[in-house]
């Protein structure tokens, strides 16, 4: 018997025989490094993502434990995005309409980060929870005034809340759900946490633009699963919960905001949204295994084109540097193998990860003012879902003749 036949489906339990693509050895996306520490060993572990197919889940196996990765030094703060932050204000404008939220009402984020999302609803004046595992991000939300439980969520942290005499109206969890390895505990302490005329709203990238879109690097240790509607029904229905509503959003390449309620709840003011996403991914193949055993080829074909890409750029004598630090990054450079020989160096808005290096090809992460003093001829954009935000950011580059090399769907220069 081989190793993957050993595998099995993180939520049904059936065994993991297909694989999705195999992107090889990687490092975890946001274990940066310290200076000096560059010639310690570093871990890489297997990234080879398998799909069910019972219930259509593409996965990854947990090679790395969550407290490794969330730890108190994680990198990634929500409120260095101007976008993602203008986003969330607009969810809460939104949310506080639909479901009618007041000063009586009570909001409990997961994941809740360094608090750019509650914040909006503290302003409103309506009791806040974040639930947040990594200590030092949590502590940038408690200065902001939002009480923070520095906790994974499961159905243990859902009953230690419920326990305290009060259930959630709202519960939001933004990019959270693809986080968790066991998603069954996950969704089983919503159930638990959730009032009984309560509504939760979560958002996760959509499986459909992940392969339409080419968006392989999305995938990274951090992402235990990639979801379609097609898998999210069956999850949450297997907890008693009921999706009653879907909305299709631009945020992170492609996003589902998924509604729900206590299957004895009995709206259903969003069936038709529903109705016409299933339809759409049945009809792309989402529950074909053909579809997804193609997407390995096109990721490696996409691998060929960005090498022939910068290789070019480089004979010509031309310099190229990355804009961003972003976890989908780091896939890309390791898997892509491009180190300093072909990007000298990256920058980043996050002094979180300023002075440290890329893990795995150690490429250094400096402030955004240092393109302005090297002047490079291209500049990598990495986190290409905020594309037209940092082209406009670094807009004056076009001064010098810079281009922007854009790597997904399919190597680009603007």
């Amino acid at each position: 018997m081989t190793f993957v036949h050993e595998l099995k489906c993180r939520f049904c339990g059936a065994r993991l025989e297909h694989s999705f693509v195999d992107l090889g050895m990687s490092p975890v996306s946001n274990a940066n490094i310290i200076p000096g520490r560059e010639e310690a060993m570093e871990a890489f572990f297997p990234l080879h993502t398998r799909v069910c197919h019972h219930c259509w889940l593409v996965q990854l196996p947990e090679v790395e434990r969550p407290e490794h990765i969330f730890k108190d030094d994680y990198a990634y703060f929500s409120s260095f995005s101007d976008s993602w932050l203008e986003h969330c204000r607009k969810y809460v404008d939104y949310a506080v309409d639909r479901f009618r939220l007041t000063s009586a009402h009570f909001v409990v984020e997961i994941a809740s980060n360094d608090g750019y999302l509650l914040q909006y609803f503290l302003g409103r004046g309506i009791p806040v929870l974040g639930v947040e595992p990594a200590e030092n991000v949590a502590r940038k939300a408690e200065e902001k005034g939002i009480r923070t439980l520095v906790k994974f969520f499961g159905e243990k942290t859902a009953f230690g809340i419920a326990a305290q005499g009060r259930l959630a109206d709202l519960v939001i969890g933004n990019n959270v759900l693809a986080h968790v390895p066991d998603i069954n505990d996950f969704v089983r302490g919503l159930k638990v946490l959730l009032a009984p005329n309560g509504v939760g709203t979560f958002e996760f990238p959509h499986l459909l633009q992940l392969l339409q879109q080419n968006q392989f690097d999305t995938i990274y240790h951090e992402h235990y699963s990639y979801l379609s509607m097609l898998a999210v029904i069956r999850i949450f229905d297997r907890a008693g919960l009921r999706i009653f509503d879907v909305q299709e959003l631009p945020t992170h390449g492609g996003s589902l905001r998924i509604h729900v309620c206590h299957k004895e709840n009995a709206r259903r003011d969003g069936q038709d949204n529903m109705n016409l996403l299933l339809k759409r991914e049945k009809d792309m193949g989402l529950d074909r295994m053909d579809v997804y055993a193609r997407f390995a080829e096109q990721v490696r074909a996409t691998k060929r084109a960005l090498l022939d890409l910068l290789i070019r750029i480089k004979a010509e004598g031309k310099t190229i540097v990355g804009y961003g630090a972003p976890a989908k990054g780091n896939t890309l450079l390791n898997y892509c193998g491009i180190r300093k020989d072909f990007l000298d160096y990256t920058v980043d808005r996050s002094p979180h990860k300023q002075g440290k290096l890329l893990p795995g090809t150690h490429i250094p992460v400096f402030a955004p003012e240092k393109i302005a003093e090297t002047r490079p001829d291209y500049v990598l954009v990495l986190p290409w879902n905020l594309r037209d935000e940092i082209t406009g950011q670094l807009s004056y580059i076009r001064q010098w003749g810079g281009k922007f090399i854009l790597p997904i769907p399919r190597p680009e220069v603007l």
